[in-house]
């Protein structure tokens, strides 16, 4: 066990982006924790990785270099394609990890992760942040503390109003390096459907299309390597969508899609999503036997979550019960403090965790199902079960 004393020694495979932002969070000289290594393709991110953790700090290209270094966890942030083998590699020598969701890109591959965890009885976190955004805790606890009865449907619009510039400029808009939307984008939401709703999905079917950025003009050219998005490339005020040019040269997945699902225990979920909606944000609404409750907003100011428990005729706009959201500070609705803060916890002394490695294999499960089920024109399909010797192994 590590010195309660001592700094935990942290290392970081894909050091820019978010990696940079879940850097600036884990690392606390003196005060438990230490980033001391950094690994990206980028030179200027490893300049930039030197500037704010010290010029002492080793730096690299090489993710394996990384790993002969001595380190009590590693954090990936790399692009999703890379986090199968990647995490692999630090879980075989034992090492605490934390792998940015979504976990892999296949069922088979979200598997072989489990397993390595599982042979070294290393520490596997996933970053699943939402389920430490305020909003998503207040509706855990009202449900939990049977606000609405027993919960039998759940009903999620995902309006992402960023879509084409998030995520048709670069690498996320092919699929052989995310599978799918569905998969990619909707890990966050399936994730927080089945810890809702107390089940995982194991049935699902799905439809959706290409319905908008696959015949926009202006494309740019197909690159050596991996498609990037620059800094400047994003066009956050332009709209109608329409309107955007610069796209990646090959767009090959969904703009569109809804998913319905089955839960083992019974309940019936929707979820559906949009790349090029006017505004950005996630409405949950949750039914149960005695009332229903639903969300409006993410975190910022106004954010509220209202309950229904009296029958009456109509709309009733304001709810039985009004339940408002304070802002917090941080990303993601001050999510990323918090994950990190339970992380750091996690990779120092073990123990239960509100994010789990078998709940994240679920919703992958069921993204890669659904994006199955979607390019076959809507046909049924069963989520695989997990083994049970995993199962046993990483429920909480």
């Amino acid at each position: 066990m590590k010195n309660k004393n001592s700094d935990l020694q942290l290392g970081i495979i894909g050091s820019g982006g978010r990696g940079q932002l879940l850097g600036s969070l884990a690392h606390r000289p003196g005060r438990g924790s230490r980033v001391v290594a950094c690994c990206d393709v980028s030179e200027s991110t490893l300049a930039r990785n030197r500037a704010d953790y010290g010029a002492g700090i080793f730096t690299t290209g090489d993710y394996r270099a990384l790993l002969d270094r001595k380190l009590d966890a590693v954090i990936i942030a790399t692009p999703d394609f890379l986090h199968e083998e990647q995490a692999v590699a630090v879980l075989r020598r034992g090492l605490t990890l934390y792998l940015e969701k979504p976990m892999a890109l296949t069922i088979a591959g979200c598997d072989r992760i489990l397993r390595a965890a599982a042979r070294t009885r290393a520490r596997l976190y996933v970053g699943h942040n939402m389920r430490h955004m305020p909003f998503v805790r207040k509706m855990k606890s009202l449900i939990d503390g049977g606000a609405i009865g027993e919960v039998k449907a759940c009903w999620v619009r995902h309006f992402v109003g960023h879509g084409g510039d998030f995520y048709f400029r670069d690498w996320h808009a092919e699929r052989r390096y995310t599978t799918g939307m569905l998969l990619q984008k909707a890990a966050h939401d399936l994730d927080i459907i089945h810890w809702l709703c107390g089940g995982y999905s194991r049935k699902v079917n799905a439809l959706g299309a290409l319905s908008l950025y696959g015949d926009l003009p202006g494309r740019k050219p197909a690159p050596q390597g991996l498609s990037r998005l620059r800094p400047g490339e994003m066009q956050l005020t332009a709209f109608p969508p329409t309107r955007a040019r610069g796209l990646n040269h090959r767009i090959d997945v969904e703009d569109l899609s809804t998913v319905q699902m089955q839960l083992d225990n019974g309940v019936l979920a929707t979820y559906a999503q949009c790349h090029y909606t006017p505004d950005y944000w996630r409405n949950y609404m949750v039914i149960g036997t005695e009332g229903r409750m639903e969300n409006f907003g993410n975190g910022e100011p106004g954010t509220c979550v209202r309950v229904w428990n009296r029958r009456k005729q109509g709309y009733d706009e304001s709810g039985d019960r009004t339940y408002r959201i304070p802002v917090s500070k941080g990303a993601h609705g001050g999510a990323d403090p918090r994950i990190m803060e339970e992380f750091l916890g996690f990779a120092r002394n073990g123990g239960k965790t509100d994010t789990s490695p078998l709940a994240a294999r679920e919703s992958i499960a069921t993204g890669y199902m659904a994006t199955e089920s979607l390019r076959a024109g809507g046909a049924l399909r069963t989520v695989p079960k997990i083994s049970p010797a995993l199962a046993r192994r990483f429920r909480t």
